[in-house]
């Protein structure tokens, strides 16, 4: 039997969300609807897509391969029924686009590529720069949109944004250390154990005030502007990372050499938006770029 889009919908929102309970509340169904369609998913692809323990559940090195293509299977049919917008298709111009750092490459590249496929006939310009700078552009109309971490956006007053994604925070391990058995791993363990910490966005504020709040001073071993360079450090062991989930890749490079935590307590989300000047009046390409937006933003919700 043939998985149905409706499998993929529920796969993808269960792996996204962590949870089969906050993916049937997302979807507007049953859990049980939930859980049948993942099971025959499983059957029909042969391999396992989720481990099931006593906290819950979490995906497998197959489910993470397979979430790559079940996102893509989606976003094909998204923009299959989007190709009959005419006016979509008659959109010209240009538009400025702001990133990020955090979220060049990890949600800008697949937003950038449904909007090419959209808009073919615009001319698109992208710059990556910090969040105070990008807002700065913004609001002085030198950008039209951006595409940013927007948990500590901080002209609130000057700037409308639209939430895209919410990722919690995870713990990231080398194979075989110690707390990748523990049942439950606190933020005081991490306090003793050696930080790689990324040093782009809010990330290492976030990490400090973290671990300050318990009276820890972090044991910092190294800090980066690159997400690879996390990656390759915990898995030779030179430490362990507090990162958002939407970075963590098993099937990058040294990524089958990581395991991906929980944290028990109360961990800092990162929010990744599209933000543009409030009372602008958009361009015809920049509120098509806000559409595919929020129609990718609610597919992941579905």
């Amino acid at each position: 039997m043939a998985f149905t889009l409706r499998q993929l919908q529920y796969f993808v929102a269960v792996a996204e969300l962590g949870s089969v309970t906050r993916a049937a509340h997302s979807l507007s169904i049953s859990q049980s609807s939930v859980t049948e369609a993942i099971r025959e998913l499983e059957s029909d692809l042969g391999v396992e897509l989720f481990e099931r323990h006593s906290r819950g559940l979490s995906i497998t090195h197959n489910g993470h391969q397979f979430l790559r293509h079940a996102t893509k299977i989606l976003a094909t049919v998204s923009d299959a029924r989007n190709s009959f917008s005419t006016e979509r298709s008659q959109s010209t111009g240009s538009l400025n686009i702001g990133v990020t750092s955090l979220v060049a490459g990890y949600v800008l590249s697949d937003l950038l590529a449904r909007y090419r496929r959209a808009c073919p006939e615009v001319e698109v310009t992208a710059i990556e720069d910090n969040g105070s700078y990008l807002e700065h552009l913004l609001i002085g109309g030198e950008l039209d949109v951006a595409v940013m971490v927007i948990s500590n956006l901080r002209d609130r007053m000057a700037l409308q944004a639209e939430i895209l994604e919410t990722s919690p925070y995870r713990l990231w391990l080398p194979l075989g250390h110690p707390l990748v058995s523990a049942e439950i791993i606190g933020v005081q363990d991490i306090a003793r154990e050696p930080l790689i910490m990324l040093t782009i966005d809010e990330i290492e504020e976030n990490t400090g005030k973290l671990l300050s709040a318990l009276g820890a001073r972090p044991h910092v071993a190294f800090r980066t502007r690159s997400v690879e360079a996390v990656r390759s450090l915990v898995a030779t062991g030179a430490g362990i990372a507090l990162l958002p989930d939407l970075v963590y890749r098993p099937w990058s490079l040294e990524g089958d050499r990581i395991e991906s935590r929980d944290v028990s307590g109360s961990l800092p989300v990162v929010q990744v938006g599209i933000v543009w000047r409030k009372g602008s009046s958009l361009p015809q390409a920049a509120r098509d770029f806000v559409g595919i937006a929020e129609t990718l933003r609610s597919g992941r919700q579905r």
